[in-house]
């Protein structure tokens, strides 16, 4: 049986770019006890043994049109303990996000290869 979420995995073209948006605004802390790979990445840990792992390959979806708001497209909910903490990172970044449009505390953005994301009000 399933017990819990170990890691998501992300792919990004930029690791310079996608590591100042992980890390840079949303604050994350590498993990850098993981083995390497055959290709470039990096992971970062989250509450409760629970990473992100951003892996350098080809895009397969490049060019893909995505729907302008997240929560229409494929992503990974994440809750934060300070949303308007979050909100305040993202709007100093310049990075655009949409409220959810269900009128729950959740807000949806795009990294910088355009992976969704939703975070949670806890």
């Amino acid at each position: 049986m399933i017990l819990s979420l170990h890691h998501v995995s992300f792919l990004c073209s930029d690791l310079k770019a996608s590591r100042a948006f992980y890390e840079g605004v949303l604050g994350l802390k590498v993990n850098s006890s993981r083995p390497a790979l055959s290709f470039d990445g990096i992971w970062y840990d989250l509450a409760g043994n629970q990473q992100i792992h951003l892996m350098v390959l080809p895009n397969v979806e490049e060019g893909l049109k995505r729907p302008p708001h997240g929560g229409r497209d494929r992503h990974v909910a994440l809750k934060v303990s300070d949303m308007q903490r979050l909100i305040a990172r993202l709007d100093e970044a310049g990075i655009s996000y949409s409220l959810s449009q269900s009128g729950r505390g959740a807000l949806f953005c795009r990294d910088p290869d355009q992976n969704a994301l939703e975070f949670i009000a806890d």
